[in-house]
């Protein structure tokens, strides 16, 4: 829905600005552009570690063409849970032990595609249970274990949210120095008449404009998507955690998935009879 919205911002501004009887030719201003965009991508490197950056440029791509877990996709998880947690009460760890040591290589997660493309919670969960098949956790140890990952987890996409919250707030400011710069620019035309002079800082406060624009039209925005795809990863990761520390407090399958299924937001959870069905049918597969 991000590039949905980007158009919207377009053709409302633009089109409003034509349909007053504006010219689009005059809001075309490379070099104002090539100001304002100079400067905020070299404050944003100074700003930021390589890998913030990295971080936020993949983070922004999402937040554009990406979207959310949906219920579908917790329903998939919740099957998936429910099918795993099934094979390791039935068949004992070493059953579940070539499923979490090779992933991409387990039927089971390859059965499940929103599941294993999900590279963070795939890493989770099956980190997850290769320490506590090798080592005796406690479900309270599981417990503060899943919450530090998550925590650290968004601490970072946090971090690289922040960065583009910065150039957001600072594109008015940038707006302003390329305007500054267009009127200095100005001054050496005072003698070429008002139609020039006209012009020429109608092409200054064209920076301000963008600078604006791109701030509160795009950018900021753009910051808000990317900390809503964050929150929505981390409650992802925290229904697999209530899953996992009730497996570990030793309840069956059932109540694991239940468990996890009650810590999804009710706009996304999937119905008591919608699991029924989707476990009933991972007994099957189990």
């Amino acid at each position: 829905m991000g590039i949905v919205g980007g158009l919207v911002v377009i053709i409302c501004v633009f089109g409003g600005f034509l349909l007053a009887g504006g010219h689009l030719h005059v809001i075309w201003q490379p070099f104002e552009v090539m100001i304002i965009g100079g400067a905020a991508l070299g404050g944003f490197i100074i700003q930021n570690p390589i890998a913030r950056i990295k971080l936020a440029i993949k983070m922004a791509i999402h937040a554009l063409f990406g979207k959310p877990p949906a219920k579908s996709d917790y329903l998939e998880l919740l099957q998936m849970m429910f099918q795993l947690f099934q094979i390791f009460r039935k068949d004992g760890p070493q059953a579940v032990e070539k499923h979490i040591e090779e992933p991409h290589s387990s039927e089971i997660f390859k059965a499940y595609p929103s599941f294993i493309k999900n590279h963070h919670a795939l890493d989770f969960l099956c980190d997850t249970m290769k320490i506590t098949l090798s080592a005796d956790l406690s479900q309270y140890d599981v417990d503060d274990l899943l919450g530090d990952d998550i925590k650290v987890a968004h601490e970072e996409e946090h971090g690289a949210q922040h960065a583009i919250s910065a150039v957001a707030d600072a594109m008015p400011g940038l707006g302003i120095v390329a305007a500054v710069l267009g009127i200095v620019h100005t001054m050496d035309y005072l003698d070429q008449g008002v139609q020039t002079i006209g012009g020429l800082v109608a092409a200054a406060l064209v920076g301000t404009f963008l600078g604006i624009l791109m701030s509160y039209g795009f950018i900021s925005p753009l910051a808000g998507k990317m900390g809503a795809d964050a929150e929505a990863e981390g409650r992802y990761l925290s229904v697999i955690k209530a899953a996992m520390v009730a497996l570990q407090r030793g309840a069956p399958p059932l109540v694991c998935v239940e468990f996890a299924r009650r810590s999804i937001y009710p706009s996304e959870r999937p119905t008591f009879e919608e699991m029924d069905t989707a476990t009933k049918e991972g007994k099957k597969a189990a």
